[in-house]
Parts: structure tokens; sequence; C-alpha cells
């Protein structure tokens, strides 16, 4: 069913056969360009040399818990959603229209969520690594299953990061890819291993701002050269780009408003619910209710950013309607097209083109036009934590607190140089690439299927844990690498942009923005190829979906926590209440009893949560249980106080 939505179809290349025009930077354009890895290395040895000596663990990994709520929501913006916004969304316009526009619905729950599940529970458990979490709820096993996976799939993520926007930027603006690899890859590990994470967050703050900035000036420069943002809106319309709501429910359409609205949710949950870069950015702030308002204040700057990069669509469109691409543009990658843009519109305006490029370093994080200072830096900050916390502290657990700051250096270091060499592998892979950059986007749904079976779960246990996890990743790499080799796509099937070359797509989050839509009416895949098919934004809600199915049948199969010792603190506290109006033999299956008879049996009561959001009395990961005071009702169970974050 669609609702006042235009049938458009994808703009063919221009038919013209005019010459390339000049991309070359002006001395200018190289200032601004390279003032933005100056500044950014100056703010990580700034806090290097301020502290130098004195740094503790706590200090470089989480910023001493002390930072406020607009660096931290500006950070947590930076992370993950500004490349896309930058490159894939301006394309996206581009080439099929508003349809995507529709995610924004997504980002209200998609940060809703966060704020008042994952954050609490997190921050009063006083963690420095998500997969601590892991631990407290299920064992030590699961959370090094869970470390090693996020691992694996940020070590590829940052090596493609590193080399794919240097080859997009080499062949706009001559710059050599190798050079931009190493530039990247060194400032990025010295102001992350110097500053640690408060370098991280301000680094963040001051390249949001360009990329405010260099947006900013493509829109105000563009509109003006077209004859205004009515004129800009009209030829849109005229030319059926503007859409409207696609309310068809088939999951296996590229784009609709429950694909975007309600699939976008699970993908924004397992970037700002679970993943470490995010989390380890909650737990610096200062207090609890900072961490929630700093998610809050994600949501409005996310829809100003997809407004933005919509608007530069929409005036892209409408200026290469007056003015036609040359020959060589119009073959390029689809993501190399807003490169080709900004610097026709802006090359007689010296400074501008730089500018745009210090945006596109500063806030890209994908393949084809995607890196960034500050994406990588993050992964970096995130790494080196997640490996100090959850693979060397539980095994030296004496560590001088100067050994462990020296150490989280040298591990930011050598992943650092790892993923420089990740890059150089990245280079000589071919169309394997494609495949590796998918792996990124298949991990993190499985992650999130992890959190929420332990969240939200009580009986579910470290076996169901393990096998539901590695359910999903089965599950995730079946369909992700199937829609690959065979072609399918995300949701379409993906056809070779010049008859030639088929687009590598920088992971399964944005491979429609750099799949054209066919020309030609398609058989309907059946069988296998419809499975493999299934669009891109409902990949984290199967892969998820597939953990906690599997891993709750595997736990109830294997007895759920009959005999295991269960922290109240790692459970939701709204789904203990709710299995509470079971029926009493459904409550013993489930290792759960009645409210009034005390939940899981447990005989104590949470400590009271003190103005900072972490526990009174806490000093460890450990939880430290108070005896219930006071008189008893007979024949009844003592309860335990549940602390709760109202919706």
């Amino acid at each position: 069913m669609r609702v006042g939505a235009t049938t458009f179809t994808p703009l063919s290349p221009a038919s013209n056969t005019s010459t390339v025009k000049s991309t070359a930077f002006s001395p200018v354009d190289y200032v601004v360009f390279a003032l933005l890895l100056v500044l950014s290395l100056a703010i990580g040895l700034y806090h290097a040399c301020r502290g130098w000596g004195r740094h503790t663990i706590g200090q470089l990994q989480m910023a001493d818990r002390k930072m406020g709520c607009l660096p931290v929501a500006l950070s947590l913006l930076a992370t993950f959603q500004s490349a896309v916004a930058i490159l894939g969304v301006p394309s996206e316009i581009y080439r099929f229209g508003t349809q995507y526009w529709f995610l924004g619905c997504s980002y209200f729950l998609g940060l809703l969520i966060p704020a008042h599940i994952f954050i609490p529970v997190f921050y009063r458990l006083h963690l420095t690594s998500a997969y601590e979490y892991l631990e407290l709820r299920f064992n030590k096993t699961v959370r090094v299953c869970g470390t090693i996976t996020f691992i694996f799939q940020m070590v590829i993520y940052m090596g493609v990061v590193l080399y794919a926007p240097s080859l997009a930027l080499n062949a706009v603006t001559g710059f050599d890819i190798w050079l931009s690899v190493l530039t990247l890859g060194i400032v990025c590990t010295v102001y992350t291993a110097l500053g640690g994470l408060k370098a991280v967050i301000w680094t963040d703050v001051f390249q949001t701002l360009v990329m405010f900035l260099g947006q900013l000036a493509v829109i105000i420069v563009g509109s003006a050269k077209v004859g205004g943002l009515k004129r800009v809106w009209d030829v849109a319309s005229q030319n059926d780009r503007i859409s409207g709501i696609e309310l068809d429910p088939d999951p296996f359409v590229r784009h609709t408003f429950w694909t975007l609205a309600f699939g976008g949710v699970f993908m924004m949950l397992s970037l700002y619910g679970v993943n470490q870069a995010q989390v380890q950015r909650y737990l610096s702030s200062r207090t609890e209710k900072a961490a929630i308002l700093s998610c809050y204040a994600v949501f409005p700057c996310q829809q100003v950013v997809l407004c933005m990069s919509c608007l530069i669509g929409l005036v892209m469109f409408t200026y290469y309607k007056e003015y036609p691409m040359s020959t060589q543009q119009s073959e390029a990658a689809p993501d190399q097209f807003v490169l080709y843009f900004v610097m026709d519109l802006l090359r007689d305006l010296p400074g501008l083109p730089g500018l745009f490029v210090a945006c596109l370093f500063s806030g890209s994080l994908r393949y084809l036009a995607l890196s960034l200072a500050r994406t990588i830096s993050s992964a970096f900050n995130s790494l080196a934590t997640v490996t100090m916390e959850d693979l060397v502290r539980p095994w030296f657990p004496r560590f001088s607190e100067a050994r462990a700051t020296m150490l989280s250096r040298i591990l930011a270091c050598s992943y650092g140089l790892l993923c420089l060499g990740m890059a150089y592998i990245s280079s000589q892979m071919g169309p394997v690439l494609q495949a590796a950059i998918s792996i990124f986007g298949m991990v993190g749904g499985p992650l999130l299927g992890l959190f929420c079976l332990g969240m939200f779960f009580p009986c579910a246990n470290p076996p169901g844990a393990v096998v539901g996890l590695l359910a999903g990743l089965i599950m995730a790499f079946w369909i992700g690498i199937g829609s690959i080799v065979t072609r399918m796509g995300s949701g379409t099937a993906p056809l070779p942009l010049n008859g030639s070359h088929f687009p590598l797509p920088s992971n399964l989050s944005t491979i429609a923005m750099t799949t054209p839509m066919p020309l030609t009416t398609l058989s309907r895949p059946t069988g296998l190829q419809r499975l493999y098919s299934l669009s891109y934004l409902w990949y984290s809600a199967h892969n998820s979906t597939t953990v906690i199915v599997v891993g709750l049948l595997v736990s109830l199969l294997t007895g759920g926590m009959r005999g295991r010792t269960l922290n109240p603190r790692t459970i939701y506290p709204v789904v203990p209440r709710l299995l509470a109006l079971l029926p009493v033999s459904c409550q013993k299956r489930l290792r759960c009893k009645s409210h009034s008879q005390g939940l899981f049996g447990d005989t104590t009561v949470l400590p009271e949560k003190m103005s900072n959001g972490m526990l009174k009395g806490i000093r460890d990961k450990e939880a430290v249980a108070e005896p219930i005071k006071g008189p008893l009702h007979p024949g009844s169970s003592p309860t335990f106080i549940v602390q709760e974050t109202s919706l």
C-alpha cells in the first residue's frame, strides 16, 4: 500500500561529453584541510601534556567520569552518524528521492530505549567495558566471546575506513593514497594513545562543528547558485524526487516506511545501546542524569544532520539538472558524486573545498568516502579499553595502576598499527573487500541480541547465551554473504553501475546507497534468493531476534538459572515485574517468584543509588547486598527493592 507516493526512476548519467572539470585544491584549501589534522593532534597532545605522569587508567579510558552532557552528546553523534549523513545520504536522495528521510522516525525509540534501559543498568554497575556486563550477568566465557566478536568487528572495519576514503579522495583531489592512510592513522593513534578518552571526546566536539560548517557551506552556496531552496524543492517535485509514505509491509522491499521507521530502531539500538564506543561515552558522564540527557541531546542533532544531508542531495540534483556532469563524473561510483559536486560548486571559493574535505575526514565513517580521524580514534580507544578490561585485567588482577595505564597506551598504538596493516590488505582484496566490509554490518545485531537476552530474560543462562550468539552470527553471515555472492544486495538486485563495475558497498547499512535501482523489471526471487534479498535495515532485527529465540530455547532446555546465582542489578526491573503476573508454575519454571514472594528468591536489597548515579558502598564490580531490615509478614519471603528509571 502506498500513500501519496510517486513512482520515480533513478537518475541516469548525464549524456554530455564535456571534459572533466578541475578538482585541484588551491593552496588555501590545503591549509584549511591541514589545519584540521593539526588541531586534532594538538588536542591530544594538550590533554597528554596536561596530566603526563599523573594519568590513571580511569582518566585515560573513562575521562575520570567527569564529562559534561554537551561534549558527550556531540561525541555520540560523531562516532557513528555523521559519515553516512555526509556522503551516503546525499547520494541516496540524488538518485532515488526522499524516501530515506523517514529513517528519522526511528531515532526517537532508537535513543529513548538506550536512555531509559541500557544507560541506567550500565551506569549503576560502574562498568568500564560494556562486556563486563556479560560476565556479571552470565560468566567470563560469555564476556570473552562478546569481546572477541567486538574486536573482530572493529579491526576489519577500521582497516577499510582508513583505506577506502583515501582511495576516493585520491580520485577526486589527487591526494596520494598511502600518504593519506598513513597521516590519518598516525594522527588518530597519537592523540588517542596520549590523550585518552577525554582527548577523543573533545576532538569529536571540534570535528562535529567542522562537519556542520562544511555541510552548511554547501547548502548555502549551492541553493544560492540554483535560485534558492524554493526552486530546489520545485525541481525535485517536478522530477519525482519528493516521495510519499510507502506502507508496504514486505521486509524484502528495499525501503518502506516500516523498514525505515522500525527496522531502523534495531540498527540504532545496536549502535547507541550496546556498542562499546557509545557505552564508554555514556559512562564518562558525571552523573547518570547527565548520561541520559546526552542521549536526549543526540536526537535533535541527528535530525538536523539528516535534514542537512537530504537538502544537499536535493541541491545536488537541481545543480546537475542545470550544469550536467562530465562523462568521467557520471561514470564514477555514486559515493563520489558528492565530492565532485563540492569541487564543482566551490572551486571558485578558495578555502571552502578544503573545509568540506576537512568535514569529510571529520565526519565520514564508511567506505568510498567515509574516513575520519574521529571515528577511527573512537574505535582505537574502545579496542584498547575492552582488551585491557576484558582480556588483561581478569588474568592479571594485581596489575599496578602505572603499568595498566602504560599498557593501555601501548594497546591503542598497537591497534592503530594493526589497522594500518589491515588497510594495506584491503587494497589487495579486490572484490573480497565487499564481503569484508559487510562483516561489520553483520555483527552488531547478534551483539544486541546477546545483551537483550541477558537484560530482559532472567531465565537465560550462560550456555544459552553462547549458543544464541553463535546462532545469530551464523545466521548473519549466511544471509549477508549469500546476498553478496548472489548479487542480490539489500532488498533489491544490484546491477553494475557502468556495465562493468559493481560498486562495493560500505557495509550492510549503506549497501543500498551505493547500488542503483534496476532499470528493468526483474523476476521475483524465490527460495534462498528470497531470503538473501532481505532489506539491509532488517538485518539487526533479524539477527538479534535469532540470538534471543535460540538463547531462550537452549536456556530452558538446560534448566535455566536453576542452581546459578543471578545478580538482580543486571536485569532491567520492568521485565521481572511483568513475569510476576504469570502463574506460579510458570514462574518456578523460569526461576522467578512473584513480587510479593521476592523476585528470584533473593533475600537482598539493592544498594541505594547516590546522586552521581553510582551505588552507595560499591567500590568494585561485584554486587554488594545488604540484608533486609524490619519485620516481615509471617510465611512470606523477603523482597528486595529495585531501582528504576521511569519512562
